[in-house]
């Protein structure tokens, strides 16, 4: 039988001590950095959180300050509408030239407008303003549209069947179109 030294026995316990602490702690410094990234999601999660907190309390707070939009009944809804070019310095828009459409009076629960309606097809769709008994409407072309194009519409004659005041025109700052407006209610 060969025979190993007590020291030699010794060391490889050691050895083999030392090499499995060292996996140990390996492991050990695995799962601490893994709950280090856990805790800084649930950091991070638990931070949206507040401030998702934060913004419902505002929210709920302005509750009874938010207004929603709508019409006056006797504005509300569908109009018959002509218009006549009364003034231009603009080849596409000629004094007398005259125009009927479907104009309607619509809301959502944030922002007035009006629709331009003619044979069926939305034709353009006005921001709107009512202030006091003035209608303040406005339309202008994105900066990716051919022709910078402006309108601006007021409607300061309003009585329940008939509401009158002026459109004008401005297409790329050099050519300027007025129009009267006259909106009848349609019969029923």
């Amino acid at each position: 039988m060969i025979k190993i030294s007590p020291f030699i026995l010794l060391f490889s316990f050691l050895l083999i001590i030392s090499c499995n602490d060292k996996e140990k702690s390996q492991q050990l410094t695995d799962r601490e950095n893994k709950l280090l990234e856990k805790e800084k999601e649930f950091a991070k999660k638990e931070s949206e959180y507040q401030s998702l907190i934060k913004m419902r309390d505002s929210i709920f707070a302005q509750k009874d300050s938010i207004q929603i939009m709508k019409w006056p009944t006797e504005i509300s809804g569908l109009w018959s509408g002509k218009v006549i070019c009364t003034e231009s310095n603009c080849s596409d828009y000629v004094v007398g030239d005259q125009r009927i459409d479907n104009w309607e009076f619509d809301s959502d629960s944030t922002q007035l407008f009006t629709k331009i309606i003619n044979n069926n097809n939305l034709v353009r769709l006005y921001t709107a303003k009512l202030d006091q008994q003035e209608i303040k409407l406005n339309y202008k072309t994105d900066s990716t549209a051919k022709k910078n194009v402006e309108m601006n519409v007021i409607l300061n004659e309003i009585t329940p069947n008939k509401i009158r005041g002026t459109r004008s025109i401005t297409v790329d700052k050099n050519c300027l179109a007025k129009f009267s407006v006259e909106l009848t209610r349609p019969s029923k």
